[in-house]
């Protein structure tokens, strides 16, 4: 076979496979399955004010990325249905169980080498919350990381990892229910917890009492997203478009302010 020939059929063989490999992967995107079964299944921690928190006993999920899930679902000409999950199994139950999982999820290297993620929507680093007489105490993490202070943590999450990271000198307790964690400041048993600034700003309104520390200087930058299934850039284009229009159409910011009150 002449070589030019050679090279025109070899060409012809790759551009077909390129293609086959391409519409294979537009057709199994997760997008299309939603838009499909009409059903949006999203996993969520539900204790995650102002993001995801589910009371005892109630029926439904309150939160900014729960009114932002049922805006992604009425995009989809779907309904979103809520699984709840725990930050500790998070990554399981999102690949196994949904679509998509959010709820003031963190951006994480770690998190990227497993799964993908969303396009930032928001900016979120670390803030301590202190009662409001030790405020001048606890200004910095050094301030934080000695000897006597008692910092608590919920497991599995940025929260943990950062306190771990962060003060190896003062006690670290866990405390499991993140919806209560911060009556244990309160109550006196606990001096500090470091969590995202925008959670600190609403639980000192929450808790009379209790103060956020520096929320709009945090002592770690941090941004958040949600995760999606791995490789699905078809899926990955859709959502980060969705939250684009969002927030040009004053949709987010709007859902953002209900939830702070």
């Amino acid at each position: 076979m002449p070589t030019t020939l050679r090279f025109l059929l070899a060409s012809f063989v790759a551009t077909a496979c390129l293609g086959s490999t391409a519409q294979a992967a537009e057709a199994t995107s997760r997008l299309d399955d939603v838009v499909q079964r009409k059903v949006l299944n999203v996993c969520t921690t539900g204790d995650y004010r102002p993001f995801s928190y589910r009371a005892d006993g109630a029926n439904d999920f309150t939160g900014i990325d729960i009114d932002l899930a049922r805006s992604l679902a009425k995009s989809l000409e779907a309904e979103a249905a809520f699984i709840q999950t725990k930050w500790s199994d998070l990554l399981v139950d999102f690949q196994t169980k949904c679509d998509i999982a959010m709820g003031g999820i963190s951006k994480t290297l770690p998190r990227q080498r497993q799964v993908s993620m969303s396009a930032l929507y928001m900016v979120n680093g670390k803030a301590p919350i202190v009662r409001c007489d030790d405020v001048s105490k606890y200004q910095s993490v050094a301030a934080i990381n000695q000897p006597g202070t008692r910092v608590v943590v919920n497991p599995g999450g940025t929260n943990e990892k950062f306190a771990k990271a962060s003060f190896d000198k003062a006690e670290i307790r866990m405390f499991p229910d993140n919806r209560t964690i911060f009556q244990e400041i309160l109550d006196g048993r606990a001096d500090v917890m470091v969590a995202e600034s925008i959670e600190v700003k609403l639980q000192e309104k929450l808790h009379p009492g209790l103060c956020a520390v520096n929320p709009d200087q945090p002592l770690q930058y941090g941004e958040m997203g949600y995760l999606l299934p791995r490789g699905d850039v078809v899926f990955k284009d859709y959502v980060d478009q969705w939250m684009h229009l969002a927030k040009a159409t004053g949709e987010f910011d709007a859902i953002l302010q209900s939830n702070m009150k």
